[in-house]
């Protein structure tokens, strides 16, 4: 399983150095670019197909913007229900930071990329106000910056299905060259 992600990955040029500033302010030699691969139909489709057949949920949720494509893909390969995460609450319209019922589901929550666990512990709090329960953060790569420690201290294990080091080693310039980005 491992392999084959990092496969994809690498196929589809998700590792890049150079400069970068992350989501979490925090400044990096490299940036893991899993949009790149999670626009990629076939790519996301066996990233869902993973997810889907090692956990055990009765519905998926993201954290807007990068979580929302990988729960989409779990809830159609899995064939239950998917929630969106909103970054900030709307206040217009329909108002709520959830876009689906979660109210007494078993959610997991999927992430592109952690690195300091922030935004994953920002979803598991919405999910848990709203009333789902969540022990379980899958993402695609964990950079291994703190993400792991942070949601255990909360109750939630965090599964990667690619760790930053088992694509980055051996990988310091075969890689895309960028000189200055941004995670954003």
């Amino acid at each position: 399983m491992v392999t084959r992600i990092a496969h994809l990955l690498e196929k589809h040029g998700a590792l890049e150095f150079g400069d970068f500033v992350l989501a979490s302010g925090a400044r990096s030699s490299y940036y893991l670019n899993i949009k790149r691969v999670v626009t990629q139909p076939g790519a996301l489709r066996e990233i869902a197909d993973v997810i889907t057949r090692g956990y055990t949920f009765d519905m998926v949720a993201g954290v807007a913007v990068g979580g929302v494509p990988l729960a989409v893909a779990v809830s159609l390969a899995s064939g239950k229900p998917f929630a969106i995460i909103r970054s900030q609450e709307k206040s217009h319209g329909k108002s709520g930071r959830i876009i689906g019922d979660v109210r007494g589901k078993k959610v997991l929550l999927v992430e592109d990329v952690t690195t300091s666990g922030g935004s994953a512990l920002f979803g598991i709090q919405v999910l848990r106000d709203e009333g789902a329960t969540v022990d379980t953060v899958v993402t695609v790569v964990d950079r291994e910056s703190g993400a792991a420690a942070l949601l255990r201290e909360n109750g939630v294990s965090l599964d990667a299905l690619v760790r930053a080091s088992e694509i980055v080693a051996g990988k310091t310039r075969t890689a895309t060259v960028k000189t200055t980005g941004s995670d954003t």
